[in-house]
């Protein structure tokens, strides 16, 4: 199947509508948010300093809540929506054993699915900080980006760390792409690979906070989802991330293969 007919077919589909549509929104939402509580130096605190706090000084820092307040679990369910919706939906739809009748390999199949399901998945990740960056310009100004430890970077210096932190979150999710991906060719029904690759991602947050389990939660993608704050300090590093896009990616493509072999050996009957 050519790519660009799976991409306009699951862009024609309402569901990737609905999901784009509540990710231009929360941008918005937010900024009414702030409106209605004021200012974030007007509400007091601990003294401590988060994204949140800063959220209001410009569009840049506006951008950088709002991937805050979503990676940890929003932008995890478009991505699992869009690779866990690829085979299984066919398979209830019963048009799978159609698709495979033409003549074109499976793996082909399966290659071309799985990469119009990346490519929306990084639409979703790009689609939040970008609304994010214009809605927040617009309402709180432009200029540098104001860092939760102190100082501040030049917009120039703060777009590429914005890149750099989407990335990141794009690549962290990837295991959840896998689990999606593998389960939408275990099962035809596509929310049960949904719903299992959002559950077993909440597993995964919940063992990474049993602090009993030591240096073993190093080995959880969990442990380093928000190791992108490394990005938000006045030199950047690197430490943290690398280490977390090489366990995620790991993980991804175990899972990833996983889905290819079950899929060339599966009996198909819907």
């Amino acid at each position: 199947m050519p790519l660009r007919v799976e991409a306009v077919r699951q862009l024609s589909r309402r569901r990737t509508l609905v999901v784009y549509g509540i990710l231009a929104a929360l941008p918005f939402i937010l900024i009414a948010a702030f409106a209605i509580g004021g200012d974030p130096d007007e509400r007091g605190g601990n003294g401590r300093i988060s994204l949140i706090d800063t959220a209001t000084a410009s569009g840049l820092n506006f951008a950088m809540a709002c991937v805050f307040v979503s990676a940890g679990f929003l932008l995890v369910v478009p991505v699992a929506l869009f690779c866990g919706d690829t085979v299984a939906s066919e398979a209830s739809w019963s048009s799978l054993r159609y698709l495979l009748a033409s003549p074109v390999p499976r793996s082909r199949l399966l290659l071309s699915k799985l990469t119009v399901a990346l490519a929306f998945s990084a639409a979703a990740m790009i689609l939040l900080p970008l609304v994010g960056l214009l809605a927040g310009t617009a309402a709180y100004g432009w200029g540098g980006l104001e860092l939760p430890t102190g100082g501040s970077l030049d917009p120039g210096t703060a777009l590429v760390r914005l890149s750099i932190v989407v990335a990141f979150v794009f690549v962290s999710q990837l295991v959840t792409a896998g689990l999606a991906f593998w389960l939408s060719t275990v099962t035809d029904a596509p929310l049960g690979a949904v719903g299992g690759a959002v559950g077993l991602t909440i597993v995964g947050n919940v063992l990474d906070a049993v602090t009993a389990l030591g240096d073993w939660r190093q080995f959880l993608p969990a442990h380093w989802q928000f190791a992108w704050a490394d990005a938000l300090q006045p030199q950047l590093e690197w430490g943290g991330m690398a280490r977390g896009a090489a366990v995620s990616t790991a993980y991804a493509l175990v899972l990833f293969a996983l889905a290819f072999r079950h899929f060339r050996a599966k009996d198909v009957v819907s």
